[in-house]
């Protein structure tokens, strides 16, 4: 049977800061879990009732079992994953620390999952899906970038929409104007965009730009930009919708025939907004496939995001189905 979706990018473990409130120095315990945004969004749209696979790389290690264990029993596909001999599987630290500080840290030297390669694509149906979704993390160093970019071309020849989650990650780039441009490099094979401002603003930077990049408690980075103008530039590369994910305000749709659809949120009391934007990918997505149309979708994807933040972690707390339909039914439907 084919798959719904195909991911791909990171993976890792996550060891998320048990002391909930305390600053970084000052935790003495973690507790352990499941992460990586594609995984993440995996194990999303696994939860909603999609049949999803997971193109990612594990090392020859206990942390790759721990994250194959896991995934094998939430039902995502993981017979894609290669497990990369001579490399480790990557891990994050994070702090928790709301309502608006939230550090990690990323422990990617000698990762598996960079070593992902054309073959390791080529094994799997990507053909037969009816979404192919990757993160602009992928495409910061070869063989994974190039694997990426083959995958994305795979997909868009043999008509299989292609889902773009922009994944700033400025600690993982010598410059953010590279970022850019490799986003850019990507955007022509694109259907779909999902980002916050910040990302689509440095996805649009341009080399002779004037950069001012602050780094934030989250690992990320206010861009200067106009978020606006950024998305209008990705349309016009080709997506034919473009979804600026805008937090506490909800989101907004923008797709190529000129509509702007706004689409509120449903407001929650924040434990931690580590992966709420993997959560709402993973809904919209999911509403998406169904064909719910733009609005509802990412109605549901702001659903999922709203619930993740009241969770203290990521892909381990991806909702259900079941459960967003009855935290939306309490606060008054869609």
């Amino acid at each position: 049977m084919p798959y719904d979706t195909i991911h791909m990018g990171r993976s890792s473990i996550d060891l998320y800061s048990d002391d909930i409130g305390a600053p970084f120095v000052n935790i003495t315990r973690f507790a352990a879990f499941v992460g990586g945004s594609p995984t993440n969004i995996s194990v999303g749209v696994r939860r909603l009732g999609l049949r999803s696979a997971l193109l990612t790389a594990v090392g020859e290690d206990l942390v790759g079992d721990f994250v194959l264990h896991f995934l094998n029993r939430i039902g995502v596909e993981t017979r894609f994953i290669p497990r990369k001999p001579g490399r480790r599987t990557s891990a994050v630290l994070l702090g928790i620390e709301p309502p608006d500080r939230f550090p990690l840290v990323f422990y990617r030297d000698n990762c598996a999952d960079v070593a992902i390669t054309i073959d390791d694509v080529l094994a799997a149906p990507i053909p037969e899906a009816k979404v192919f979704q990757f993160v602009g993390t992928n495409l910061a160093v070869d063989p994974l970038r190039s694997a990426t970019l083959f995958a994305a071309e795979w997909a868009k020849r043999s008509g299989v929409t292609v889902v773009l989650d922009v994944d700033f990650r400025p600690d993982q780039w010598h410059d953010p104007r590279a970022f850019g441009v490799a986003i850019r490099t990507a955007l022509p094979l694109v259907d779909i965009v999902i980002g916050t401002d910040d990302e689509l603003n440095a996805a649009m930077l341009t080399a002779r730009a004037e950069v001012s990049v602050q780094h934030s408690q989250m690992s990320g980075a206010h861009v200067v930009g106009d978020p606006e103008a950024a998305v209008e530039a990705a349309l016009r590369a080709g997506a034919k919708a473009v979804v600026r994910k805008l937090g506490a305000r909800g989101s907004r749709v923008y797709t190529r025939e000129g509509e702007v659809i706004d689409v509120p949120p449903f407001p929650v009391e924040v434990v931690n907004v580590l992966g709420a934007g993997d959560a709402f990918a993973a809904g919209f997505i999911y509403g998406y496939i169904q064909g719910w149309g733009w609005y509802k979708s990412a109605r549901l994807g702001n659903a999922c995001g709203a619930i993740l933040v009241t969770k203290p972690g990521c892909a381990n707390f991806m909702p259900t189905l079941e459960e967003v339909e009855a935290f939306v039914a309490e606060r008054g439907g869609w």
